[in-house]
């Protein structure tokens, strides 16, 4: 390694560390004074300001309510659900608002207690917790606004042995083995990332976003924090093709947004996080992303993106162009529920291996009545790397089949039932069912049907 290069990593790191401690210090600040934020908000109704009912894409009328006084640089924040990726602002995103002297806090928060059981010889049971937090403040600057946004999870602590069983899922690596069946845990730090947003023009805002950890321009919002999945505990098996990097290091985003279309373009560091799930995988911004999203109406998002990922996967050497698109329709339901919609497409063409697969995604979470939710999940997916953990057997149907990957149909059916709120938590207990079509050549290592069941108890601020 040259010592120019050398000079370089070590700038670079001590950007991100000032970064860092510039951004956890002023959370820390933040989550320090949650009960006075409480006090200083009392009980009052958040009521739109004039500039608030001026922004495009906000439909006040379908359920939205937004603190008195924010500016429309403030607004500009308040639909972005991971790193700069909008849902429909149609949706009544669960989000607990306070103040703190003169910043605006946003709370978020889920966690689930799920219990997985599976059928087959690569089937696995177990007890686990999938979970994050979120907390923003914006406060005016400069005739903009700022963002400070930290979100954490204890998946580290709270999914053992670096996996939960989850059939047919891949990617990243647990004891310096691929992981095949089963879903790695979020790093501690999902996001801890500064906005800074100013009004341009007529109805226009321009953005700066970096992330010491983030989520860049690519692919939809991810599935952790997506309208339509918030009733689902487990991954969606098109991860890896659709929405992976919604947990990336060295991040910078542009935002240009015009009323109902947006562009961006992001550089960020393309591998994956490795196996040490508390700690900062700092590295150079090596790959880059753009995209274009509209929002044509309060109920409807669309958005198409593009990346070049270098060397993402720690066992595989090779580049990763990855291509998205999809769709997502909310419909706003009494009691602050929702009817929400998602069609995701993604595709990774391997540059080393020249070759490209894809997976498709539908699903939708509906509301009967005040406490019910039925929820619902269709996916299609080329999967190749199903025995990425034993390359004797991935040579074997290699050579048998001809193909280098196994077309997976995975369908899942579920219901949830809110129970109480405590303290603006609400609880729901809940279950799904997931079955799956898969082809003959697969079927002696997973069984001729192959099942999975969750139960699982549900907490969210509301």
């Amino acid at each position: 390694m040259s010592a120019a290069l050398v000079r370089r990593k070590a700038l670079v790191n001590r950007v991100n560390w000032l970064l860092v401690t510039l951004v956890l210090a002023s959370t820390i600040c933040l989550w320090a004074g949650p009960a006075a934020a409480q006090s200083d908000a009392g009980s009052e109704s958040l009521q739109p300001s004039p500039q608030a009912t001026e922004m495009p894409g906000l439909n006040l009328a379908e359920g939205h309510h937004t603190a008195g006084g924010m500016s429309s640089a403030e607004m500009f924040f308040m639909g972005m659900s991971s790193g700069t990726a909008v849902q429909p602002s149609a949706w009544p995103m669960p989000m607990v608002m306070t103040g703190a002297g003169s910043w605006s806090l946003m709370w978020m928060g889920q966690a689930f207690l799920v219990d997985t059981q599976q059928t087959g010889p690569l089937g696995a049971d177990k007890l686990y917790s999938t979970n994050w937090g979120m907390l923003g403040a914006t406060h005016r600057l400069g005739g903009g606004a700022v963002l400070l946004r930290t979100m954490l999870s204890l998946e580290p602590a709270t999914v053992t042995q670096r996996r939960y069983p989850l059939l047919f899922q891949t990617g990243e690596t647990a004891f310096g083995n691929p992981i095949t069946n089963a879903q790695h845990p979020h790093d501690f730090v999902m996001e801890l990332s500064v906005q800074y947003s100013h009004t341009v023009g007529e109805g226009g805002t321009a953005a700066l976003y970096y992330g010491v950890v983030g989520d860049p321009a690519l692919g939809p919002v991810a599935y952790p924090h997506r309208a339509s999945a918030m009733e689902i505990p487990q991954a969606t098996l098109g991860h890896h093709w659709q929405d992976s990097t919604h947990i990336a290091d060295n991040v910078v985003t542009g935002v240009l947004a015009f009323r109902w279309i947006r562009f961006e373009a992001s550089g960020f560091h393309g591998a994956e996080p490795d196996e040490n799930r508390w700690n900062f995988d700092f590295g150079p911004m090596d790959s880059y992303s753009g995209r274009i999203t509209f929002t044509p109406t309060p109920r409807w998002a669309a958005q198409v993106s593009a990346g070049h990922l270098t060397n993402p996967e720690a066992l595989e050497h090779g580049d990763v162009v990855r291509t998205t698109a999809s769709v997502e329709y909310v419909v706003p339901r009494p009691h602050d529920n929702w009817w929400a919609t998602s069609l995701i497409w993604g595709r990774n063409w391997k540059a080393a291996a020249k070759y490209g697969t894809n997976a498709v995604l539908a699903e939708t979470v509906v509301p009967f009545g005040a406490k019910n939710f039925l929820t619902g999940r269709y996916e299609w997916s080329q999967r190749d790397e199903l025995f990425a953990d034993n390359p004797a057997l991935e040579e074997q149907l290699l050579a048998t089949t001809g193909g280098r990957w196994f077309n997976v149909n995975a369908y899942t059916v579920g219901y949830t039932r809110d129970l109480f709120t405590f303290h603006g938590a609400e609880t729901g207990v809940g279950a799904n069912l997931s079955f799956y079509g898969i082809p003959d050549a697969i079927k002696p290592y997973y069984g001729d049907h192959p099942i999975a069941v969750n139960v699982y108890l549900r907490v969210r601020l509301k």
